[in-house]
């Protein structure tokens, strides 16, 4: 359930959604802290659920003195009301037991909410793709009918690969049994997908194959593919872009050796 942060609810009305899956390297998350930093977004509210482990923590995206007081709780969202853009910032694993009813929640809220797309940023095991998916850029693609209906000529024109369904049985050539989506290690993408594409809610997922380790290319590389579809940071005359990164990534890979070891 959304709890909005302010004195009255926020309206998502025509706005894209950006969410992460909670995946291999969590490589969804990183991209999302980018989008947030930079765009400086607001944060508007949170979700209320027990389908997430709890935990709390400051404010990830200022500094000591302007986190000091700010409680963050593990599913937040921030608007910038300009790019009618909102995020949904996922920091805590799931509950096994209750990805179904996640997903229902989010569903639940994308529906009531009218966002015009979902974007889903997420990631799966490198090392269990299979020959056609060794082929390429380690980036693929899936949308819903529903939006694939409106944003289909735009894919063309960017020449994404979409997510290829392996065989069922593998090595089976004469298998009658159809080919089936597999996303190893990508956590509710796959569930996330089909419910949406059942229900005709418009999403895509943007997933990249990677391995767990030092992810933040992983990011930089997932968050740029979004911005080639969503144009959220074009600026001819900027060059490269520049994402900001956010001040809680300097405790990534923990505080560092101490001295005293030594």
């Amino acid at each position: 359930m959304f709890i909005s942060s302010q004195s009255s609810a926020p309206c998502f009305k025509d706005f894209t959604l950006v969410m992460p899956a909670v995946a291999v390297g969590n490589v969804g998350q990183l991209a999302v802290d980018l989008l947030v930093s930079t765009l400086n977004m607001s944060r508007v509210g949170y979700m209320h659920t027990d389908c997430l482990i709890p935990m709390a923590g400051n404010n990830p995206y200022g500094g000591c003195k302007e986190g000091a007081e700010e409680l963050h709780t593990p599913a937040e969202v921030y608007t910038s009301a300009e790019l009618k853009l909102a995020v949904l910032q996922i920091r805590a694993p799931i509950i096994r037991s209750k990805s179904k009813s996640f997903r229902q929640l989010l569903l639940s809220w994308i529906k009531s909410s009218g966002f015009a797309r979902t974007a889903v940023l997420s990631s799966s095991h490198a090392y269990q793709r299979d020959d056609q998916q060794l082929q390429g850029a380690p980036l693929r693609f899936l949308m819903t009918p529903s939006l694939l209906r409106g944003s289909g000529e735009a894919l063309k024109e960017l020449g994404w690969t979409e997510m290829e369904r392996s065989p069922a049985y593998p090595g089976l050539s004469d298998s009658e049994a159809e080919p089936r989506l597999s996303i190893p290690g990508g956590g509710i993408t796959k569930g996330l997908y089909t419910d949406s594409c059942a229900e005709d809610v418009p999403l895509a997922v943007l997933l990249l194959f990677c391995s767990e380790g030092d992810n933040i290319p992983d990011a930089f590389t997932l968050i740029n593919r979004l911005n080639d579809w969503l144009h959220l940071l074009d600026n001819p005359d900027a060059g490269n872009i520049k994402w900001k990164i956010p001040t809680s990534w300097s405790l990534l890979f923990g505080s560092g050796i101490p001295p005293a070891l030594f």
